[in-house]
């Protein structure tokens, strides 16, 4: 069976990489953008970094800063309008997660109308255009949405998120740029690293990794490792590693995906609003714990590049074991909760959270496979602690 790698066209790295934005869209006669954003971004100056190069170059553009948390399919119908009327040709996505995953899905359905109902775009959607071309620049260091072929929408009739995933709505430039990541306070730089490490996690052991995804995943396990303490602290080097960390697996889980953690961490956004990185960053070691044994070795390897000494002298139990307590280690040194009951989610929800995990695209991914009553147990263990 082939294995299928599928990567922006072009991605800038490093300080300064926003100025490649005008590059682009010269480069690609772009006529007018959208820019797709929310208004925190906007309040805070961090739009206005990429609108003064746009200014600067004479290059028109009209700003959809509608974007909240956990978008949901009325944010994006909303936007849909919104590039219409504004008689765009490209979009500028400008954010973390939220803001990607709105753009993508507007740029879906302007070349593919017929999924104007954007739940329809669930799971693999039979689209048979391209996005609109899309400009994605990152200012979290965590949803490597900017690299990926998946967005998430919420539902808010049926209180339920959905995964796409989709070869045509991947953005045809990444801009990772950690000046664009600077003016992250320090809960959301830790609740996007976890989000980042649990990708990587999840990638490197997720039923369909091969080997060159294991090894973009396990070096972005050790960059986070190292790095993540620090730009929770600020440090730049520490937000520079993070940026690149983060796209790596990016490049990789986007291709092999994902598992349980994502599938069980989506209804809590659809439930109780929890952030993404938050809910995956809780529920990481608690899943870990149920894959142990469907992991061959590769806990071991998790281990050693998270910095756990003499894991060659240790069993497979052991190794297991270090790997799950270092994930916990770097989590509470970053002051993530320990347990759901911690952030807001009620024992009473829990059946219904599994119904909706194990109807999740992102749960048969996992390398073990997973029944109803198996995830709710795992939720239970995560709520107690």
């Amino acid at each position: 069976m082939a294995n299928r790698f599928i990567l922006n066209e072009t991605s800038y790295h490093g300080k300064g990489a926003i100025n490649e934005i005008v590059t682009e869209v010269q480069a690609r006669q772009f006529k007018k953008g959208l820019v797709v954003t929310d208004k925190d971004l906007v309040t805070f100056g961090v739009v206005k970094k990429v609108t003064d190069l746009l200014d600067a170059a004479s290059l028109p553009y009209e700003i959809f800063d509608e974007v909240e948390a956990n978008p949901t399919v009325k944010m994006v119908q909303d936007g849909v309008e919104a590039f219409k009327k504004a008689d765009a040709d490209y979009i500028i996505a400008i954010g973390g997660g939220s803001p990607q995953d709105t753009a993508k899905a507007i740029g879906i359905i302007i070349n593919n109308p017929e999924f104007s109902d954007v739940v329809s775009l669930e799971g693999v959607a039979p689209t048979k255009n391209k996005a609109v071309p899309m400009i994605a620049v990152a200012t979290t260091a965590g949803t490597a949405a900017e690299t990926t072929i998946n967005y998430v929408i919420t539902d808010t009739e049926k209180k339920r998120k959905f995964v796409c995933v989709d070869v045509h709505d991947i953005p045809v430039v990444a801009i990772v740029d950690p000046d664009m990541m600077a003016s992250m306070p320090k809960g959301l730089t830790a609740a996007t690293g976890m989000d980042a490490l649990t990708h990587a996690i999840e990638g490197y052991t997720t039923a369909a990794a091969w080997e060159l995804a294991d090894t973009l995943n396990l070096k972005a396990i050790e960059i986070i490792s190292r790095s993540l303490r620090d730009a929770v602290n600020n440090d730049p080097k520490g937000r520079e590693d993070m940026a690149l960390a983060q796209y790596m697996t990016g490049m990789a889980f986007s291709n092999v995906g994902l598992g349980v953690v994502h599938g069980m961490a989506h209804p809590l956004g659809a439930f109780y609003g929890t952030a993404h990185g938050i809910a995956n960053a809780v529920l990481l070691p608690y899943v870990m714990e149920y894959n142990k044994d469907y992991t061959g070795e590769k806990y071991r390897e998790i281990a050693r590049v998270m910095g756990v000494a003499n894991v060659d002298e240790m069993s497979q139990d052991e190794y297991r074991q270090a790997a799950i307590d270092a994930v916990k280690q770097l989590s509470k040194d970053v002051n993530i909760p320990a347990t759901l009951k911690e952030i807001g989610v009620k024992e009473e929800d829990l059946g219904e959270l599994a119904t909706s995990a194990m109807a999740d695209a992102c749960t048969p991914g996992n390398p073990r496979a997973c029944n109803y009553e198996e995830v709710l147990e795992v939720y239970k263990k995560a709520y107690n602690g």
